[in-house]
């Protein structure tokens, strides 16, 4: 496959599986679009085009030719200078890398990463939270993730891809989308009852049985195994955490567990204070599941895959 169209699938597939569903990003595209074209000549210079046809800024091609042709990609949860350099490595011993993917942003995509986070104001208000009360209390937690961002020395990895000509790229958010649907439908199908239940469920899935094994599976946090999971919401996608006061108003739209990645102690106490039990599912092997997803698909154009980096490797 060639970068472009890898690149294309990717942002294809994550709206496809998008949990706002595909009419609304849609939407949302036509507005940025809209918000472009409204622009001074002097301020379009300034704006990513990939903007017209990715709703995610988490995920693009950092370095590289999209024309470049790909069949071997080295990929990670976070590719960083190490990682760059074993990609070089790989190749002097043999076996050549032409793209090296991370899961979490890298470049620009870091700097970009509060925008997507708008997300999870959709998935609030699907949930019954006034869409004007969602915005609210996200607001401040968004301006907070992008002032936390703007200090950070982002472009490393990047810069290290260029100086040994290795493309780059990452897939956040797309992939974050596809774990969220396969977990959500595998928990609603399986009318599980408590929450020891759900941890069962989960445990039956290769990425968290995996994780089992080196001590990081499923984790009940808040509730205990016995508890009624009530509504269940599984809450994976949309950037990073979300704001602390979201916990009052999804105990009030009527959810009674949330089933994350990870979570905060603060976030955890306000979990707790609100009676919404919380299960981690666990972080490296939420991110694997969401990436295998995705890369069975480039697998199947006869891509060979390589993984490094937390990444657990499981087809389907």
């Amino acid at each position: 496959m060639k970068l472009e169209q890898i690149y294309d699938l990717i942002v294809k597939m994550g709206i496809e599986h998008d949990p706002r569903g595909q009419e609304a990003v849609q939407k949302q595209l036509a507005k940025e679009k809209k918000k472009i074209e409204d622009l001074k000549e002097d301020e379009k210079k300034e704006v990513d085009p990939d903007r017209h046809f990715n709703p995610y800024s988490d995920t693009r091609v950092l370095y590289g030719d999209l024309d470049r042709e790909v069949k071997r990609i080295l990929v990670g949860i976070d590719m960083e200078i190490g990682e760059v350099v074993l990609a070089d490595r790989l190749g002097e011993k043999g076996r050549p890398i032409d793209l090296i993917m991370a899961h979490h942003p890298e470049g620009k995509a870091t700097a970009g990463l509060y925008d997507v986070m708008h997300l999870q104001e959709d998935l609030l208000y699907q949930l019954g939270v006034p869409i004007n009360v969602a915005e609210g209390i996200m607001a401040s937690r968004i301006g907070e993730v992008r002032r936390g961002l703007m200090p950070l020395n982002h472009n490393r990895a990047v810069d290290a891809a260029k100086l040994l000509d290795i493309s780059f790229m990452c897939c956040h958010t797309p992939a974050d989308n596809m774990v969220t649907e396969y977990v959500q439908k595998k928990i609603d199908e399986s009318n599980a009852d408590t929450l020891g239940d759900i941890v069962k469920v989960l445990k039956e899935i290769p990425e968290y049985a995996e994780a089992v094994k080196t001590g990081a599976g499923p984790t009940i946090v808040v509730g205990s195994k016995d508890r009624r999971a009530g509504k269940v919401f599984v809450d994976m996608t949309g950037g990073t955490s979300g704001s602390q006061d979201a916990y009052a108003k999804l105990a009030a739209a009527g959810v009674g567990t949330l089933v994350v990645m990870h979570i905060g102690e603060n976030h955890r106490k306000e979990a707790e204070k609100h009676h919404v039990n919380v299960i981690i599912a666990g972080h490296m092997a939420s991110d694997s599941l969401g990436m295998n997803l995705l890369l069975d698909e480039i697998a199947k154009q006869g891509v060979e895959i390589l993984t490094c980096s937390g990444l657990t490797r499981i087809q389907r």
